[in-house]
């Protein structure tokens, strides 16, 4: 008889997506990052196909407590360019979790995502919050040990 390869179909993956709680205090960003974004493409799962999204939601809480190592606090600079002449910007990461503390945590996590349709559809079911407290708590999400 001959074995068949498994392709799950993108119906079956939205009937089983699961709701997983990361807490970030104390946890390194890089590290932090690569694991959500497997959970986020569905890579932990049996029926993992690379061409449907079959991953999970995630909401990462306490995210202005995330750690880096060494003294990238300061030495680390993200960069924006605006297009226009003389519109090069470029912010500490100590500044930037001073102003926004979840975009560090979403920036790496999407770095590490397909860079196509499918990876932002799969960045939409990212959900990161700076404190413990998040509005997911009707959907019964389960903690995510790390």
């Amino acid at each position: 008889m001959e074995q068949r390869t498994y392709s799950a179909k993108p119906a079956d993956a939205i009937a089983t997506r699961a709701w997983w709680v990361v807490d970030a205090d104390g946890k390194p960003l890089g590290r932090l990052a690569s694991e959500i974004a497997r959970i986020l493409r569905g890579k932990h799962k049996p029926v993992y196909t690379p061409h449907v999204d079959t991953g999970d939601f995630v909401i990462v809480v306490n995210a202005a407590k995330v750690q880096l190592t060494g003294d990238k606090l300061d030495k680390k600079h993200y960069y924006r360019h605006s297009g226009s002449p003389g519109g090069f910007r470029a912010e500490a990461y100590r500044q930037l979790m001073a102003r926004k503390p979840e975009f560090p945590i979403e920036k790496a996590v999407k770095g590490m995502l397909p860079k196509n349709v499918l990876g932002r559809e799969m960045f939409t079911k990212l959900k990161v919050y700076a404190t413990a407290d998040h509005p997911h708590t009707a959907q019964k999400p389960q903690p995510l040990a790390l």
